[in-house]
């Protein structure tokens, strides 16, 4: 058996054991191990094969492995239904004060424990959303 089968071999368990870990070091290294087989089948010298495979798993992990990791997990902040909430209108069912004293807010069918931004709030009156803090409303009268 050749060397080069030996690095291939290597190489295809590196990628296996990256199946089991989320760091994506394994895949890099396995890359560095298939680069210096292919310059073992053409004769290069050990020390060019060390080049190459240390250039290969360098360049992959830290040029490669960033971009995978932005496909891959997606790191860009998610909008969810919740952060669409915020500046849509809604009516005051029950009186809306600060936190001691919060009142109900009606935003498309469903009531909202809500506080007001500095005044208190009359029933029937429209509101804008604010913010959100857990479960809770934060809003301003729309005059």
């Amino acid at each position: 058996m050749e060397t080069y089968h030996i690095l291939i071999i290597f190489g295809i368990l590196t990628l296996v054991i990256e199946i089991f870990t989320i760091t994506f070091f394994f895949a890099s290294v396995s890359v560095g191990l298939f680069l210096a087989a292919i310059g073992n089948y053409y004769d290069f010298t050990t020390e060019n094969q060390i080049y190459i495979f240390s250039i290969g798993v360098i360049v992959t992990f830290f040029a490669i492995r960033p971009i995978f990791n932005k496909i891959a997990y997606n790191t860009d902040k998610k909008k969810t239904n919740r952060d669409d909430m915020i500046g849509k209108i809604g009516i005051v069912t029950k009186d809306v004060g600060n936190e001691n004293n919060p009142g109900l807010v009606k935003l498309n069918g469903d009531i909202w424990k809500a506080v007001s931004v500095n005044e208190i709030i009359i029933k029937d009156k429209r509101v804008e959303i604010i913010k959100i803090d857990s479960i809770i409303l934060t809003v301003k009268e729309i005059k």
